[in-house]
């Protein structure tokens, strides 16, 4: 064993087999804003090494003769005193924004600094708040807090986001101590919603009352308790250092605590994640088998729970390195699916996490943000060299990945039975946006019947613990809202996602949230035109920018915001969440869209397999063939219905369902298509109440 002393950024450098991408590790970081010089364990290893050695490491000199280059945002970390300063001076001006170094500090707090893109002249400045919720659980008093605070200090309406939380945007920087504050005293927390460290746990969002739900839940809740900072900052800020949240459970505060293997800082008020904590945002996501509605792949860890014969939880199988942030035109970056680490029994869970995510802390890269997430990392080692890093963090070997059986998107929209003699209810939310009347009807429901909810990965909301007495009046309340039943509203809206984009979003080159309903509008109408029907379906998904918030890089059909009115798109996706979808053209504006889909939706009308769906179809042709159609397409001549309902025949009910049709974007002709469709086809089906 060798004794050796470094200093921050004098640490192990691994030149890996792609000489561009290199992995650092850093130790003995120190911040210059606290006398407090962290000492700890380490390991390092050399990439030659099958089995690493283990390696002492202590901080010594403050500036080594030779420094390993960092990020800007390195640097603020380390001088920041843990996430404090100069946040802290710049919330106390009168100015309505923050300097550069406080606005990469807030994120960890859960706030981004925006501003109206839309607005021409001086900026407007103002503030997004994303809350903490794991598994998407929201309590009634929550509920209700957040709504409230959406009309007196937001934008009047809130955003459900694709990790499972709520999105308050518009909130002046003046009353941004007082949300924080009322948001804490609600039991919740926006703390780790945004950062370089462990963001918002997914789970499934279903309330089954079924062992093996309610085992992945309470997993996911210790795994986000586990990562949580420790240091007190949040709390320094926002409530004067008064500490709000309940005791933690006992295997965390042990699995946190333990050092046996090197993880820790010792002495530090940040035991895992030191002064600099991760190099880039972190995800997790716990679900059961085959419910992806996490789209687990996608996450820095995945965790599946496995179970015996009885449904008894026995263990986890884990994924690791799921991402999907790139740069345009930068092919050094790209989105990638997590693969098979391993399994570990259910006792083990926490600690298997925490090593996966040191090794990331210690390895990860710091000088340059664009390659900082650790899928780059496990890109560069290869899986086996990542586990058997993560081994040694761990202290144990990983057991063979359990099979498993197939994965499916599941939304649990509409009415389901809990399995406790109570009734959930979900809610499909185009885009995650409530407003309006729909804000009013759901906190009225919410409100009367004291109900808790959860939010779910695809932007929805489910109203948990429903008697069944209270199934018809609420339904209708509800339908008076545009809060219809699954079958009411068009397939294509009901798995489509998209990013909120423009104006707010700093980052967003294009639309998404705001132009996706007249995309789907006219995708429907390419359906209709090339002759698909109504009841057929592609996974949507849009974004601004190519950071992919809205995961579409998994879609059937992506569109990536590709510069002012322009999208990349990519196709091969599945309905499932199980592939990785291609980048199929670049740079098409929004006005040429019917020219590349048409034909595309046309040849998989006719040349695709029995059940095919359009992303399987779309890599079984390739995308040289799907290339030459569009390059030689010359349009298809649409053929008129052949017949023509009179739909209305009083003002009065055409006024009622205009109304309706208006809340979801569509023409009261289309609603009462869908309407007369649905009711003819259950009454076929023997299914009509």
């Amino acid at each position: 064993m060798t004794t050796t002393t470094t200093s921050f950024g004098a640490a192990n450098t691994a030149v890996l087999k792609d000489p561009k991408i290199q992995i650092r590790s850093f130790d003995g970081l120190r911040s210059s804003n606290s006398s407090l010089a962290l000492t700890r364990n380490v390991n390092l290893f050399s990439v030659s090494s099958s089995r690493p050695s283990l390696v002492r490491a202590v901080s010594t000199p403050v500036k080594p003769e030779t420094e390993t280059k960092r990020s800007k945002v390195e640097i603020i970390k380390e001088q920041s005193n843990y996430i404090r300063y100069p946040l802290n001076e710049e919330l106390l001006t009168d100015a309505p924004n923050i300097n550069e170094s406080a606005t990469q500090l807030i994120k960890f707090h859960g706030s981004y600094q925006q501003y109206n893109r839309d607005e021409r002249g001086a900026k407007s400045y103002s503030f997004m708040l994303r809350t903490k919720n794991p598994c998407g659980k929201v309590s009634n008093k929550l509920y209700l807090t957040m709504d409230d605070l959406a009309d007196q200090f937001g934008i009047g309406t809130l955003r459900l986001t694709t990790r499972q939380t709520f999105q308050l945007h518009g909130v002046l920087k003046q009353n941004l101590k007082t949300v924080m504050r009322t948001i804490i005293h609600s039991m919740a927390s926006t703390l780790g919603a945004c950062g370089d460290l462990n963001r918002n746990v997914l789970g499934p969002a279903a309330p089954f009352a079924r062992k093996d739900y309610q085992f992945a839940q309470k997993t996911a809740e210790n795994i986000a308790a586990l990562l949580t900072p420790q240091s007190g900052f949040y709390y320094d800020m926002w409530v004067d250092g008064e500490k709000i949240m309940t005791a933690e459970p006992p295997e965390v505060v042990k699995a946190r605590n333990d050092n046996s293997h090197g993880t820790n800082f010792p002495g530090s008020p940040e035991p895992i994640y030191g002064t600099q904590f991760l190099p880039r945002k972190f995800k997790i996501a716990v679900t059961v088998p085959t419910d992806n509605s996490v789209d687990i792949l996608t996450n820095d860890i995945g965790v599946v729970v496995v179970t015996d014969a009885n449904g008894e939880p026995q263990g986890f199988n884990i994924y690791v390195g799921g991402g999907m942030g790139r740069t345009h035109r930068l092919e050094t970056t790209f989105p990638r699916l997590a693969e098979p680490l391993g399994y570990v029994p259910k006792e083990d869970i926490l600690y298997a996490v925490k090593a996966i995510v040191v090794t990331q802390r210690e390895n990860g890269r710091r000088d340059d943000r664009k390659y900082s997430r650790m899928k780059y990392l496990i890109s560069s080692w290869g899986i086996e060299k990542f586990r058997s890093v993560v081994e040694q963090y761990y202290g144990k070997k990983f057991e063979p990945f359990r099979e498993l059986p197939e994965w499916e998107f599941k939304s649990y929209l509409g009415w389901h039975e809990q399995g406790n003699s109570g009734l959930f209810c979900g809610l499909h939310i185009d885009n995650g946006r409530i407003g309006g009347k729909m804000k009013k009807t759901l906190r009225e429901v919410i409100e009367k019947y004291n109900l808790d909810v959860q939010l779910t990965p695809n932007q929805n909301i489910i109203l948990c613990g429903i008697r069944k007495a209270w199934k018809r009046p609420i339904t209708a309340t509800l339908a008076q809202a545009g809060l219809l039943q699954p079958k009411y509203v068009d397939p294509l809206n009901l798995t489509a996602m998209a990013c909120p984009a423009m104006p707010l979003c700093p980052l967003a080159i294009t639309e998404a949230e705001r132009g996706i309903p007249d995309i789907l509008k006219r995708v429907r109408a390419v359906f209709e035109k090339v002759g698909l029907t109504y009841n057929e379906s592609v996974v949507i998904r849009i974004t601004g920018c190519p950071n992919g918030c809205s995961r579409p890089y998994m879609a059937e059909l992506g569109f990536v915001g590709d510069g002012p009115n322009s999208y990349q798109i990519w196709l091969g996706g599945t309905p499932s969440q199980t592939a990785l979808a291609r980048s199929f053209m670049n740079k098409v504006k929004i006005q040429e869209l019917e020219k590349v889909l048409e034909p595309l939706f046309y040849y998989w009308k006719r040349k695709r397999q029995s059940k095919e769906s359009f992303g399987d179809f779309t890599i079984r042709m390739g995308f040289e063939k799907l290339q030459e159609w569009v390059d030689k397409w010359e349009g298809v001549v649409s053929t008129p219905p052949k017949y023509n309902l009179r739909l209305f025949s009083d003002k009065d009910t055409y006024d009622k369902i205009d109304e309706l049709a208006k809340l979801q974007n569509k023409t009261a002709h289309q609603l009462a298509m869908e309407i007369i469709r649905n009711y003819a086809t259950a009454q076929q089906n023997g299914k009509g109440e």
